[in-house]
């Protein structure tokens, strides 16, 4: 069962908000089998210039859900974060379901209802096009992010002088980010 936790930043978030993320993140619970506890973190803001923004993170024991979306329209913003999370569930239970296949077990198991999985078997196929394969020289992140900027990309793989691995990328806002992979 799904439960919502609701807060805004430069908005108070009334019943009638809270109500309708709870309504529609509810339907996320079709897709969730019964003894699967969740949590979803919702924060609503409201920018000046009149752009609301949904962020929804949905912390799970096999699985992170998050999706964002702006919108001049808070409700609009809501109906397309709950579509972005459907499908995420959806390619996630096409992936279990494909992997459970081919191995001839059952791994995480989510509800099946006879209309999702229909719907689920229509999602792209993902798979590798290309490999890759490079040598990680020690650098600190700003070096990093100079390489990703002459290379022309969103994200850079690099070891630091600990010989951890670290990926810096871009994010959506034009600033950077950083994961810092640990064991």
């Amino acid at each position: 069962m799904l439960k919502v936790i609701t807060r805004g930043e430069n908005i108070e978030v009334t019943e009638a908000i809270r109500s309708y993320v709870e309504k529609r993140l509810g339907k996320l619970n079709r897709y969730l089998g019964d003894d699967v506890e969740a949590t979803a973190h919702v924060n609503v803001k409201v920018y000046p210039e009149k752009t609301s923004k949904v962020e929804v993170t949905i912390p799970m024991s096999f699985l992170t859900l998050r999706a964002e979306e702006s919108q001049t329209d808070m409700y609009a913003a809501i109906d397309f974060v709950s579509e972005k999370l459907e499908r995420q569930i959806r390619k996630h239970k096409t992936k279990v379901n494909r992997k459970s296949r081919e191995k001839g077990y059952k791994g995480l198991e989510f509800v099946t209802d006879e209309a999702v999985d229909n719907e689920v078997e229509t999602e792209d196929n993902i798979e590798v096009v290309r490999t890759k394969h490079v040598s990680l020289k020690p650098m600190d992140s700003e070096e990093a992010i100079l390489q990703m900027e002459m290379l022309g990309h969103n994200f850079f793989v690099y070891e630091d002088e600990d010989q951890s691995v670290h990926v810096v990328y871009r994010r959506k806002d034009g600033r950077y980010g950083l994961i810092e992979a640990t064991n």
